[in-house]
């Protein structure tokens, strides 16, 4: 997958209707989606847009972005978890989600005062995939379930339509 002296990756064959992650640019872009985003957890649903945007940012399967106004309010708190600075969108806002008895610190963000290119993202919520999964929800684009970016740090949505590698896999902190 990458050399071992290095630790240069080499990009997966990319198949039919894919694109490559190694395509996408650094510093990122911000894309609109198109189709739906959803998430569910505990039988009912989270979020659930149309209008979503993405980062797209070179290594890194789609980090998704949720309309606040798609986001059921009666599932997401402001989390105590304190702020963490991305050098290209600004600081990150942390938010919990609780659905019944299940409880997910810190399992979104926003940028409420991103940087003048990530204007668009401010106020919107992203989600880790991972969490939810782990206490048996699941993160949709479009029909198809997302699975959480490797190695749980990153919160990218890996879905058939991207080619790897990703980022957050054994050997690629130094990517």
């Amino acid at each position: 997958m990458f050399g071992k002296r290095l630790g240069h990756p080499k990009p997966d064959p990319i198949k039919a209707g894919q694109r490559s992650v190694w395509d996408f640019p650094r510093p990122p872009a911000l894309e609109r989606v198109r189709g739906s985003l959803r998430i569910g957890l505990g039988g009912e649903v989270v979020a659930a847009t149309e209008a979503g945007l993405m980062v797209l940012e070179t290594s890194h399967p789609p980090v998704y972005f949720f309309p606040r106004a798609d986001v059921d309010e009666r599932f997401v708190r402001a989390s105590p978890r304190g702020k963490t600075h991305c050098e290209w969108k600004g600081a990150a806002t942390y938010w919990d989600v609780v659905v019944g008895e299940i409880l997910l610190e810190a399992v979104a963000f926003s940028y409420e005062r991103p940087v003048p290119r990530f204007a668009e993202l401010r106020g919107m919520l992203s989600f880790y995939a991972g969490p939810f999964i782990e206490r048996g929800g699941a993160c949709f684009v479009g029909d198809e379930r997302a699975e959480p970016q490797p190695g749980g740090f990153y919160s990218g949505w890996v879905t058939s339509g991207y080619a790897g590698p990703f980022k957050g896999i054994e050997g690629s902190w130094g990517w």
